[in-house]
């Protein structure tokens, strides 16, 4: 990413109306918000200390993601996100994150990799104590770190809006021992393909990583969090 596009990235993320957009956005995927309830743009405006026009615009941009609804004459719905977006999101990250593993094998810098060996230790450890809160933590970490290493910003930014879409099905899966320590082991595997630059390996254990972790969600029940 050059300095341009840095700047620019950072200026609309911390703009006032990126930062109404990504609080709604934030509170519709975290479940703050039901099914099909109205968000007011005057409570929202007052609630975030803003007047109605990046609320308004915040909202017209939500519905271009599908996350909201804007019927005319009646106000904005929550749309939020259904069973099967989980399961697209999933299967398209799949395939994303195997390409973002191939090309962080072209493009990882020693630091990043360095970056992934501590996150893989450090989730090891948090494994036999049990930390399941650390490892949810340090699942998203080594998920940041994979996506800076493919050095393409939009493939980054692709990637970062589906991990976060599933934000609350993510953290229920990783509870389980069973589920965060296999997860860190692929994580491993994927971490030791990089390092050795196996671009076919790394492909397929990141994009196996997406399919088991969605296999074990539905296994375990979880895929009703996102069921009417």
């Amino acid at each position: 990413m050059n300095e341009y596009d840095a700047r620019r990235d950072v200026s609309d993320k911390y703009s006032l109306r990126g930062r109404v957009f990504h609080k709604i956005r934030d509170d519709i995927l975290n479940g703050k918000y039901e099914e099909n309830e109205e968000l007011k743009e005057v409570a929202i405006g007052q609630e975030l200390g803003v007047s109605r026009t990046p609320v308004r615009e915040a909202l017209r941009q939500l519905e271009l993601e599908g996350l909201v609804q804007i019927i005319p004459n009646r106000g904005a719905f929550v749309v939020g996100i259904q069973a099967k977006d989980v399961h697209d999101i999933y299967m398209i990250r799949a395939r994303l994150e195997g390409l973002c593993a191939r090309w962080a094998c072209r493009n990882a810098t020693k630091e990043e990799l360095s970056d992934m060996e501590e996150n893989v230790y450090l989730a090891e450890f948090h494994a036999a104590k049990g930390n399941m809160e650390q490892m949810a933590d340090l699942d998203n970490e080594f998920h940041r770190i994979l996506y800076a290493a493919c050095d393409s910003k939009m493939l980054e930014h692709l990637l970062i809006d589906y991990h976060q879409y599933v934000f609350r099905i993510r953290r229920k899966t990783l509870s389980t021992p069973e589920r965060a320590s296999a997860s860190n082991k692929e994580h491993r595997g994927i971490m030791e393909a990089i390092k050795a630059k196996d671009e076919d390996l790394a492909e397929k254990i990141a994009s196996e990583h997406m399919y088991n972790a969605y296999a074990n969600m539905v296994r375990n029940g979880l895929y009703d969090l996102y069921k009417n």
